[in-house]
Formats: structure tokens, C-alpha cells, sequence
């Protein structure tokens, strides 16, 4: 996300950062072309102005000027007025003392809103909370099979009939007290644009169900179009925020950088993928650190804690130290990073690294070619790779879809790689003794 705005940004500051020294006139001339890069980006005119602006004001301080690495100290306070032009947001969903907790869900047509139901259902999910899926979208066209099998793969109840959407979602609060479900997901209907018959039915919804959260969805790839989304429908309906859908695609962000600023109303959760877990928490200061290429490191632990098995980690641990890491260790490793996310976004999230992946295809396509490779071997064969002869890696072949190349090309890098962390495993038994004798241990 927001590689074409990231690369402008960067290109600005190292440029910055060449000067021998900084003056009032190279700053201006960085920071128009910092200007020049969020408009590229699709940020909302008077948004880009107001921040220039307040970056300027602080950039051009003596104190800045003089200071001991004063781009450095400029990029620090763009990153500052990045966060203050997303945020504040609320850091924590409030849930109802007396339950269900309400979450009234809105959008255009096509905005993922359907899918996006799924995706906050999980999250509660994941937050010990027992959602029910509402389908009241009786306007498009399998809308309501669609949510059914969205809730079917995530094993919680859809609650649907064939009526008026308000009395759908009246009956859908019964329904949830009955069976002791404490959150409510209501799925409303769209329309390809705004208008008065689509608005007075959310409103009328609104009014019966009392919901605790309003949240627009909004495709983030439609930029402004987002943006004058959210103040049309806020109008009507008073969000308590925006979830903006398919950030993952949206190589601008415009976006993200404008709807707290333009509507008031702050983004509290991003669609990051088309996977059921693919939504995200929205925070300004881990957003702005993207942006400017510093990575999101809180972020990447978070999904490693969500995603990976403890005890496995461990028994991995114990087998590193003893440096007997085979190939059943190593495709167990790969199916719990896949589970993070795609590769690709998981290395941007290291600060330094989303610069030098810029001219660099990584294709999770190579990951899968891997891992057949890997299940094509019997476990014997995993746990000892050097017995693998010709005849056994041409049978391996064939049952991975692949070629004997692709299989002595992994075969000869995993060696390698166990080679590698041999030494590894001696320099830290090595240091340990060391450190031992210097204790006294």
C-alpha cells in the first residue's frame, strides 16, 4: 500500500539529507515537492495546503535548521503531521453493558460491504465475542447467499428473511438476546449512487435498532470519491467511522490521508486482502510510519502472536539450538507465515526493507511451489533430505507439479540453509560458554 507515495517521499528526503547543510530555501523547494507528491497521491487540495503549511511552519525553525541532523528532524515532523491528519482515533471498541452491541454497517454498491460484515464478525470473534451476521441487503442479487456462506465458513449464525430490511433487522435483535449472541452485525443495502429511497431505509434502521456503531465502507482505490461518500452519508446518518475496503490495492492512498481531515469521522479499520482475516485496526502512528517507509513493526508482531503456535515455536527453538531443523520444520514455518498475510507486506512491515523491495517481485506463487515440493516427500524423506537420489526426487516431481530442477535447486538451498544455521547454533553455544566462564558459571 501506498508504495508510489512511500518511493516520492523517500526520494524527497534523501535528497534533504545530501544538502551539507540546510537552508530556509532547500527546505521550501523539498517541501513543494512534498506537496507535489500527496496531490499525486489523490489527498483531498485543501488537505495537502493546511499540512504544508503546518509542516512548514515547523521546518523552518532555527532550531531545525541548526540542529545536528536536521532532515532527519524534518522527516520526524511530517511524520508528526501525518498522524495528526489521520487522528486522533478511539483505540478500543466500547461493547454494551446490556447486550447486543450494535454494529450498523453502510456503503455504496460494490464497496465490499457484504464481505466486510464477514471480516468485523471475525474480529469480535477473535475478541471472545459471539456475532450474528444480519442480511439485510434484499437489493442486490445474492447478497444474502453471500453473507450465508461467508457465516457458514466462520461457523456463526446468518439471520435472514424474506421481508422489509427494518423488519429483518428488529427480528435479528430478538433473535440475539434469545441465543445469548452479544454483538450484531447488520449487512444494509446499496445503491450505485445516493439517494433519498436508500437513505430514509437506513434511517429508518437506524431508528429502530439504535445501533452502538455507524461505519461506512468505503473503497479505498475510488480516493476522493471515498471521501465524498463519507461526508454525504455522514450527513444523513452521523458515522462513528469509516472502514475502507481493498487498501492493499490502492498504490496512492489519498484516500486514508483525507477522510478524518475532510469529514470529522476517523478510519477505524482497513481491509488489507481478500481473506476473511484481512481486516485491520487503524492506527495514524503506525500508518504514517508506512508511509514513510519505517516499517510497522507493532503490527507485524500482532499477526505473529495471532498466528503462530506457541508450542511449535518452542519445539522449533530446541531443535535450532541441537541444529536439527529438517524440511518438515521448514514447511510447517512456511504455512505459519502464510497465514500472516502476504509475503510481500509482511517484509514491508520491517523498518529499511520496503525501500529495497521496490524493483523486487515477490511472488508468494514461489511459496506454494515450495510447499508441494515439500508434501510430495514421504516423512522420512523430510527428516533426511540427503537420501533423497535421483529416482526419489524425479518421483517427487511429478507428485509437486514440478520439475527435478525445482527439486535439487530446493534441496541444494536448504542445505545451505541448515549449513547456516549449524554455524549459528555454534557461535551462540560458543558465546554462551564464554559468557558462563565470565560469571563464573
Amino acid at each position: 500500500m501506498f508504495e508510489g507515495l512511500t518511493e516520492k517521499l523517500q526520494a524527497v528526503f534523501r535528497k534533504l539529507a545530501g544538502h551539507t547543510r540546510l537552508t530556509e530555501k532547500n527546505i521550501q523547494d523539498g517541501l513543494r515537492e512534498v506537496r507535489l507528491a500527496l496531490l499525486e497521491a489523490d489527498v483531498h487540495y485543501k488537505i495537502v495546503k493546511d499540512f504544508i503549511d503546518a509542516v512548514t511552519r515547523k521546518a523552518v525553525g532555527k532550531e531545525v535548521i541548526e540542529s545536528i541532523n536536521p532532515a532527519q528532524q524534518i522527516v520526524k515532523i511530517v511524520q508528526d503531521e501525518l498522524i495528526a491528519l489521520m487522528g486522533p482515533v478511539e483505540e478500543v471498541l466500547k461493547f454494551a453493558d446490556d447486550p447486543p452491541t450494535i454494529f450498523m454497517l453502510v456503503g455504496l454498491q460494490g464497496c465490499g460491504k457484504s464481505t466486510t460484515c464477514a471480516k468485523l464478525a471475525r474480529y469480535l470473534i477473535k475478541k471472545a465475542r459471539h456475532p450474528l451476521l444480519v442480511a439485510a441487503d434484499v437489493q442486490r442479487p445474492a447478497a444474502v447467499e453471500q453473507l450465508k456462506t461467508l457465516g457458514k465458513q466462520l461457523n456463526i449464525p446468518v439471520y435472514s428473511e424474506n421481508t422489509k430490511p427494518v423488519w429483518i433487522c428488529e427480528n435479528a435483535m430478538s433473535y440475539a438476546k434469545q441465543n445469548g449472541l452479544d454483538c450484531v452485525v447488520l449487512d444494509t443495502a446499496g445503491r450505485l449512487h445516493i439517494n433519498q429511497e436508500l437513505m430514509d431505509e437506513l434511517k429508518e434502521i437506524s431508528r429502530k435498532t439504535n445501533p452502538d456503531y455507524v461505519f461506512l465502507v468505503a473503497d479505498a482505490m475510488t480516493g476522493q470519491d471515498a471521501v465524498n461518500s463519507a461526508r454525504a452519508f455522514d450527513s444523513w446518518l452521523s458515522l462513528n467511522g469509516v472502514i475502507l475496503t481493498k487498501l492493499d490495492g490502492d498504490t496512492r492512498g489519498g484516500a486514508a490521508l483525507s477522510i478524518k481531515a475532510v469529514t470529522g469521522k476517523p478510519i477505524r479499520f482497513v481491509g488489507i486482502g481478500e481473506k476473511i482475516d484481512n481486516l485491520e485496526e487503524f492506527y495514524p502512528e503506525r500508518m504514517a510510519s508506512r508511509i514513510l517507509g519505517m516499517g510497522d513493526i507493532v503490527s507485524l508482531v500482532e499477526k505473529a502472536q495471532e498466528t503462530m503456535d506457541i508450542e511449535k515455536a518452542k519445539k522449533l527453538e530446541e531443535k535450532l539450538r541441537k541444529s536439527k531443523f529438517d524440511l518438515q520444520d521448514f514447511v510447517e514455518q512456511l504455512q505459519q507465515i502464510k497465514k500472516m498475510g502476504s509475503l510481500k507486506d509482511i517484509l514491508a512491515m520491517i523498518p529499511g526493507i520496503s525501500g529495497a523491495l521496490k524493483n523486487i517481485d515477490i511472488d508468494d506463487k514461489h511459496f506454494k511451489k515450495i510447499e508441494a515440493i515439500i508434501l510430495s516427500m514421504t516423512p522420512y524423506e523430510r527428516q533426511n533430505p540427503e537420501i533423497i537420489d535421483i529416482r526419489r526426487r524425479t518421483r517427487i516431481a511429478k507428485g509437486s507439479g514440478t520439475t527435478v530442477g525445482d527439486v535439487n535447486q530446493l534441496i541444494k538451498q536448504f542445505k545451505e540453509m541448515q549449513k547456516m544455521m549449524k554455524n549459528m547454533g555454534k557461535m551462540s553455544r560458543g558465546m554462551m560458554g564464554k559468557m558462563g566462564r565470565f560469571f563464573g558459571v
